[in-house]
């Protein structure tokens, strides 16, 4: 079964412009996967404005030496084709697509390291707890219940493999995790995504594994912080 989409779920043509097809990287052993956790009806704050999640996220300050801030990418709009993959077909165009991101408020920044391919990138949205949830879980549920399947985005096929990762720690009120691995051209580059929804926040962070990793819990601090 074929979705002909926009773009794909949870940003995937954002990290595979993002992240160079030529780096390989390797996977930390570090948590999280969803606790399953449900939304009630005591974490429904009201959402934070695209001005205040801004603020928090994490800047060169923040990550620490050898970190160099990417210019934001101008809107793509190449058509992706997803094959292989019938729990993403079965959401529908806009949840297969990461439609149910597009949450009314949101803000994020991506990072070089070190001269080199490694990137780390976060997201910040916020909406009700209830739609957070949703949307998110239902998305990180069908990419990991698709161990491979195949990408082509502008004409190029990426072939695609996803892994579900265990929890190993408490953060936030719900966790989900997983691992991308990109595969073109005989390359491949593997990526590590992390979502945390923490009451009406949801924090989404991508990238090499061991930068993942190093930035979780400093990520989530700054974007629930109360000061």
């Amino acid at each position: 079964m074929r979705v002909r989409v926009a773009t794909t779920a949870l940003g995937i043509t954002a990290v595979l412009l993002a992240v160079p097809a030529c780096s390989t990287d390797t996977a930390g052993t570090a948590p999280s996967a969803r606790t399953g956790k449900p939304a009630d009806a005591a974490q429904q704050a009201a959402p934070l404005t695209s001005a205040t999640l801004q603020t928090r996220l994490l800047d060169q300050s923040d990550l620490g030496s050898g970190y160099l801030r990417k210019q934001e990418r101008p809107t793509q709009h190449d058509d992706v084709t997803v094959i292989g993959c019938p729990a993403l077909s079965e959401l529908g165009g806009d949840a297969a697509t990461g439609g149910t991101l597009t949450f009314p408020h949101k803000a994020k920044a991506a990072f070089t390291y070190g001269g080199s391919s490694s990137e780390v990138a976060e997201e910040l949205y916020s909406d009700s707890a209830d739609k957070l949830s949703d949307g998110i879980g239902r998305i990180f549920d069908a990419m990991t219940g698709c161990p491979t399947y195949q990408v082509v985005a502008g004409g190029t096929p990426i072939d695609m493999a996803s892994q579900k990762l265990p929890v190993h720690r408490n953060l936030g009120d719900e966790q989900w995790s997983q691992l991308l691995t990109f595969s073109t051209g005989g390359k491949s580059t593997v990526v590590k995504q992390t979502a945390i929804r923490d009451g009406s926040l949801l924090l989404i962070v991508s990238g090499s594994p061991a930068l993942v990793d190093r930035h979780l819990d400093k990520a989530l601090a700054k974007a629930t912080t109360t000061s």
